[in-house]
């Protein structure tokens, strides 16, 4: 349910009760303004914990954004409000008034304290920063005024400055989206500088959830078609390959096209794609392979399961061999049976129905793009559907041998590992933050975070990528290591690995070579621990394999010990290991 449907007192009400369950351990959210927003931090906070995430927002003082910075620096995300009509009091009218000289000196006034902002939050994981508006006091001017121009200026300096863990938030889409009358009270702005309204900052929470969502591991993985009516127009089975639509030449031909050109946009970003259809197999494939207008080629499609069989059972096996969650998958379909049958068999699952007024389908799923979204696009989001491929290719050459250690030998599998390295922090974040299986902590980071590690004089963060015979499975291997400050011991903070590569033993080696390196640093004892989720329990005693001793547990937390020297080496001799 969008929260323009849901009552303000109504939201207030059930935020309170999600309130009385929050874990100790909250994500903390921090608003900076010079303008009151107290209502947003109730909006936004009840937005994501429907969603799982046990968000705990708190607003800074009034009007001191600067020093407010650096009091809350340590934040899990900020948000700052910085608007113009309030960089002086009366600024919207005020401007007009003021000669070049003293514009310029508000402008490199607020440039200088930007900087001062930027430099504070440096170290604070996520920051989100409103791009300057001048549409509550200027929307009816036909000429540019100074309020505007200001505006373009900042922007530009934003732009140009913001650091690896800061996001501009295009505050203009989302008055644009509620109407400018609907997004301003003037009335409370003049009585107590409350300038936005309640169904603006339910706009505006909506607007920037993904943000939060995927810095806590949320978004979305795959999204899944059904065919008929959903990918083109008509029944393949009843009106055949030449009259179905998906031809922008057509009216009703050009709203699929469109919807195949969004699908593969987000292929490109590392979305998996994937077709849940009752149809014939022979049939889809022949309209994948050869019709002139369909745009999701084989090449795009990461798993078909194209048959007779209820589409809960199909839905339940792409989610098993994508490796990933049913809360992972989004769903598409034009049939209410099948959408209702989703949704109470499996509630995990979002659903999306094709409209009845065909040309909003467009729109609906332009809406739901934002559960898709990843703080950064890397070079393995585009390569994934290939990689996905080549493991099934790996998945199905099993057979050819009588046990494991023998399959594993013929891969010609090679590791190369990196250290520090800077040019592939967005994929360390984003495995962070994507990869829930193994993971031995599942703790969220963003780019920031990588690069204050990095950084950090007392932690290294290894990477790793595999090869094999079949291909390259990219950068999926992550492991940050904390020091104290003597070097003589140090703590695993994360050990994770992306679902792809598991089972090839590859954990092992990587163990191994850490263990290596904290040797030749005379590092004489590692910590570790087991953090249990609903999604990790094969990592459960991946510890305890690699010779560590469990030394305390409660219900969801094991602590584990290391004597470097007693460490046992795997050997798996059959995988090539490089440290690049």
């Amino acid at each position: 349910m969008r929260l323009s449907a849901v009552k303000y007192t109504d939201l207030l009400k059930k935020n309170n009760e999600y309130a009385k369950n929050l874990p100790e351990d909250v994500y903390a959210i921090t608003t900076l303004s010079n303008i009151v927003v107290e209502q947003l931090n109730y909006i936004l906070e009840y937005s994501l914990r429907v969603d799982g995430v046990p968000a705990m927002l708190s607003a800074s003082d009034y009007d001191n954004i600067v020093q407010d910075s650096q009091k809350n620096q340590h934040s899990n995300a900020i948000i700052i409000f910085w608007e113009l009509c309030n960089i002086i009091d009366g600024f919207q009218y005020k401007i007009e008034l003021l000669d070049t000289s003293q514009l310029d000196a508000i402008i490199e006034k607020i440039k200088s304290e930007i900087d001062f902002v930027l430099n504070n939050l440096e170290q604070t994981p996520l920051v989100l920063i409103n791009k300057f508006t001048s549409l509550s006091f200027s929307n009816l001017n036909i000429r540019k005024n100074y309020l505007d121009k200001i505006a373009d200026q900042l922007n530009q300096y934003l732009e140009e400055n913001i650091t690896v863990n800061t996001q501009l938030v295009d505050i203009d889409k989302v008055i644009a989206l509620v109407g400018v009358s609907n997004s301003f009270d003037m009335r409370y702005y003049y009585s107590s500088k409350s300038l936005y309204t309640i169904d603006f900052f339910k706009s505006y929470a909506e607007f920037v959830k993904p943000f939060f969502m995927s810095a806590n591991g949320q978004s979305k993985k795959a999204l899944i078609f059904d065919c008929d009516n959903t990918l083109w127009g008509g029944i393949l089975g009843e009106d055949g390959f030449d009259n179905i639509e998906m031809s922008v030449e057509t009216k009703t031909g050009s709203i699929f096209a469109e919807i195949q050109a969004m699908a593969l946009s987000l292929s490109k970003q590392g979305v998996l794609i994937c077709l849940c259809s009752k149809n014939n197999i022979d049939d889809v494939n022949s309209v994948i392979n050869a019709h002139p207008d369909m745009q999701l080629k084989e090449e795009f499609i990461a798993i078909k399961k194209v048959n007779w069989s209820d589409k809960m059972t199909n839905i339940k096996k792409i989610s098993k061999e994508l490796n990933i969650g049913l809360d992972s998958l989004v769903f598409v379909d034009d049939s209410s049976f099948e959408i209702n049958l989703i949704k109470e068999q499996l509630p995990e699952v979002t659903v999306l129905q094709v409209p009845e007024k065909l040309y909003k389908y467009p729109e609906i799923l332009r809406e739901n793009l934002g559960l898709f979204y990843n703080l950064a696009i890397t070079e393995e989001d585009s390569k994934k559907i290939k990689m996905y491929k080549h493991q099934v290719t790996r998945e199905s050459s099993k057979n050819k041998f009588n046990d494991i250690e023998s399959y594993l030998s013929s891969l010609g599998l090679k590791i190369s590992i990196f250290k520090d390295d800077k040019s592939i922090i967005s994929r360390m974040s984003q495995m962070s933050q994507k990869t829930n299986q193994f993971n031995l902590v599942t703790k969220r980071y963003t780019d920031g975070d990588i690069q204050n590690f990095i950084n950090d004089s007392n932690s290294d963060v290894y990477t790793l990528s595999v090869t094999d015979k079949y291909g390259d499975s990219g950068i999926t291997g992550l492991c940050i290591i904390l020091f104290d400050n003597s070097k003589k011991s140090a703590e695993i903070d994360t050990f994770l690995m992306s679902c792809r590569i598991i089972g090839r033993n590859i954990e092992f080696a990587f163990m191994d070579f850490i263990i290596d390196k904290l040797k030749k640093k005379k590092v004489l004892k590692l910590k570790a621990k087991y953090i249990k989720t609903k999604k990790n329990n094969q990592v459960e005693k991946f510890y305890d394999k690699c010779s560590f001793v469990s030394i305390g547990k409660n219900s969801s937390v094991t602590n584990y010990f290391l004597n470097i020297d007693d460490y046992k080496v795997s050997n798996k001799d059959y995988i090539e290991v490089v440290y690049e």
